[in-house]
């Protein structure tokens, strides 16, 4: 098997992705996925495939990241992240090469009896490259964060992780994962136009959440919002309780 392959092979098992999930994913075929396994990834594709899987792609393909001595640091887990991670608080000075993203998540309203919004979080932050918002192609000024819940994107996007969303990117790409805002709660679905302005919204996990269809009128009176193209989200695996019944 080719070394690039045998990589790939493991990040999905590291993912809990299936080829045929990964394939889903990457709108191929499963076959293109195990020709990749036994014949390694095409270079042509390996950014897409990085992109999909965040992680470094000169890894991907030849197993070392771009800066040799980077190669010692990453070879327990080379597969993990794109960049070093360095411990920092609230009184960490930012590097010249990082941002302050703020962080949004569903806010319970002053007297809406139970009703919420997505809301920033006052105080708090997550710090990105710029290098890595470039890499995405969003503006600094246009991101942010938020902790998404329920199982309806895993295991693309598990339970509990965090993503990374881009205020900037409104205009739906039919396929594209989004964040959105439904009457208050935060979502992330892929996302397609239906004639006569209405929207289907499709969930990684389809066994369990099934598609959803709304009309032009419907996505009014159900306060349907796109807040944003999602650009990046963490891998955090969040153990579930027995008997612990999960949002969407």
């Amino acid at each position: 098997m080719n070394e690039s392959g045998s990589r790939l092979r493991a990040i999905l098992k590291e993912r809990n992705l299936t080829p045929k999930a990964f394939a889903d994913l990457m709108k191929v075929e499963p076959q293109h996925v195990n020709n990749w396994f036994h014949r390694g990834v095409p270079a042509q594709r390996a950014f897409d495939i990085a992109d999909a899987l965040l992680v470094n792609p000169r890894w991907l393909l030849v197993g070392m990241p771009d800066d040799p001595e980077e190669e010692a640091r990453t070879a327990s887990n080379p597969s993990t992240m794109l960049e070093q991670l360095h411990p920092w608080d609230d009184s960490t000075p930012l590097d010249e090469d990082e941002v302050e993203v703020p962080l949004y998540k569903e806010v319970e309203i002053s007297g809406g009896q139970g009703r919420t919004a997505v809301l920033p979080v006052e105080g708090r932050k997550l710090r990105f490259s710029y290098a890595t918002l470039r890499a995405a192609g969003v503006d600094p000024s246009s991101a942010f964060c938020a902790p998404l819940n329920g199982n309806s994107m895993e295991p693309l996007i598990m339970d509990g992780a965090t993503i990374g969303v881009d205020r900037g990117t409104t205009n739906i790409v039919d396929g594209e994962i989004y964040a959105l805002e439904h009457d208050g709660m935060l979502r992330a679905k892929y996302v397609y136009r239906l004639p006569g302005g209405g929207l289907r919204l499709k969930s990684f996990n389809s066994a369990e959440h099934p598609d959803e269809t709304y009309t032009h009128e419907e996505v009014q009176a159900n306060g349907i919002v796109i807040l944003g193209w999602v650009f990046w989200w963490s891998t955090l695996r969040r153990r579930s309780k027995p008997g612990l019944i999960r949002s969407q």
